[in-house]
């Protein structure tokens, strides 16, 4: 896991420092960053919001957004916690940690969804 924060970190410098060489060597690094992360965000925003406007038009809409939406919590919550165990040295900074906290997640959202399901064709079945 170490290894491939600093392999990412390693990237990030080096696409860092050929942006700021090429177009902002008259910026600061706050400015550098402004444009960056403000280009970055709006394309992320844009792309989001097209996929979401899809998704919106499915049946289980909401279920799908929310699943989205806690998958990415869990996967910013399962780095932090393996970042944090990095930093206190109070357990072992893995990547194959990090991989089974989010299995553990999609096992537990796939029975509850086989219940759902389940449950919903029963709830048909009965209503006829």
């Amino acid at each position: 896991m170490r290894e491939a924060i600093m392999l990412i970190v390693d990237l990030i410098n080096d696409i860092h420092d050929i942006i700021a060489s090429t177009f902002g060597s008259n910026m600061t690094d706050k400015e550098l960053h402004f444009w960056i992360f403000g280009i970055l965000g709006i394309v992320t925003f844009f792309f989001v919001y097209v996929l979401f406007k899809l998704l919106s038009k499915l049946k289980w809409s909401i279920a799908i957004l929310a699943f989205i939406y806690t998958f990415t919590m869990m996967i910013v919550l399962v780095f932090a916690v393996e970042i944090q165990q990095a930093y206190t040295q109070r357990g072992n900074m893995e990547f194959a940690d990090a991989v089974m906290g989010l299995w553990g997640f999609i096992v537990f959202f796939a029975v509850y969804a086989v219940i759902g399901i389940i449950g919903y064709f029963i709830y048909k079945a009965m209503k006829k």
